[in-house]
């Protein structure tokens, strides 16, 4: 609606929007501090996504998450369900495959998990737990997972609970603008967290610029993925020196 009407719009942490709050970098523990954005606050102009014209602000999941989604058991116990029901659900392939392009153009049709998300995740489980650097990038971000047997669903899961899922040789991540996915019939998807069942082809697109968002002026506006720093081979090098007192200052 925010969106639509060209209303700024407040994030107030909660559910659904505790994932989104965090990536705006709001305090997650001070909900009514998040009240101060209906006063004097910053402003930033934020993307939007959305399949088959259902906008979702944080991700989309197709496959064997949103199975567990769908269950009964997780809005009462996400994590326990998940890690209850994931390798049974990783290992069965009954859904019908999933097909779309990848990042270099080639068709593929053999993953159990796709993850959409409104711009990229820096991604340590496939629940959409992680964050994101940026929401204004005007892409999205797709995770795909293939699983070729009980030995990799247990080495996933595993993976996914020390928070390196990212190690997975199955794993791939990459930002396009669109992705078009087919299915022979009806796709159980989770958005946002809701469960719902969309007929095929789902069409996914970013929604650049979509709508404006008040922050409050106390707010550090970064989000984890934000603030990490990514070490290069030459930052590595730089910091061995500075601990060996070799590294010159520098303004």
């Amino acid at each position: 609606m925010a969106a639509a009407h060209g209303l700024g719009h407040v994030c107030i942490p909660s559910g659904t929007r505790n994932h989104f709050a965090l990536d705006l970098g709001l305090d997650r523990d001070d909900v009514v501090g998040a009240l101060d954005a209906y006063g004097p606050a910053l402003q930033r102009t934020i993307d939007l996504a959305e399949v088959n014209g259902r906008v979702f602000v944080n991700n989309a999941s197709l496959g064997a998450y949103a199975e567990v989604v769908q269950s009964d058991e997780y809005r009462d116990a996400k994590l326990r369900t998940w890690a209850r029901m994931a390798p049974d659900v990783l290992n069965r392939r009954d859904a019908g495959p999933l097909r779309y392009r990848d990042g270099d153009g080639n068709e593929q049709s053999d993953a159990v998990v796709v993850l959409v998300s409104n711009n990229p995740y820096r991604l340590v489980s496939l629940n959409g737990a992680g964050t994101r650097a940026r929401i204004d990038r005007g892409t999205l971000g797709v995770a795909t997972v293939r699983i070729g047997g009980a030995a990799d669903a247990a080495k996933l899961t595993t993976l996914e609970a020390t928070g390196h899922l990212a190690r997975y040789r199955g794993f791939r991540q990459w930002e396009p603008a669109a992705l078009d996915v087919e299915a022979d019939r009806a796709v159980p998807v989770g958005v946002d967290g809701e469960a719902m069942l969309l007929e095929p082809p789902l069409r996914f697109r970013s929604v650049p610029a979509a709508v404006k968002v008040r922050l409050p002026l106390h707010a550090s506006g970064r989000s984890p993925a934000a603030r990490a720093v990514s070490l290069s081979a030459e930052s590595v090098v730089r910091l061995l020196n500075i601990v060996r007192g070799r590294d010159e200052a520098v303004s």
